[in-house]
């Protein structure tokens, strides 16, 4: 067995220890999980209000009406944006609305079209 520690994907605990050739555990949240997945699975991964995985070019839609600093009006319930782009950070959507031009939204105020 190895006696290298790896950070645990589900709590980011740096403890996670090896319990045999390819599965590791976590001691604080009881995590066990095989490394080369969780490689795989790692990236951004972002996900709209109903818990839907949101990809590059998707199509969504704004579920509140959202105010917009400089604008007179908000951007309401039910605009459809197209061809999203997945950024990291706290404003993970950058895209371009009609009457408002480029922005950044937050994942949970979309959801799938």
């Amino acid at each position: 067995m190895s006696d290298e520690l790896k950070q645990c994907p589900q709590c980011s605990s740096p403890y996670g220890y090896a319990m045999g050739e390819e599965l590791y555990a976590c001691p604080e949240c009881g995590n066990e999980w095989n490394p080369a997945e969780v490689e795989e699975e790692a990236g951004l991964k972002v996900v709209d209000a109903n818990g839907n995985v949101l990809q590059d070019g998707d199509t969504v839609v704004v579920i509140k009406d959202l105010p917009v600093k400089g604008a007179p009006k908000p951007v309401k319930a039910g605009t459809k944006v197209k061809n999203i782009r997945l950024t990291d950070g706290d404003h993970n959507i950058d895209c371009k609305i009609d009457g408002f031009g480029s922005m950044g939204l937050k994942s949970e105020f979309v959801r799938k079209a």
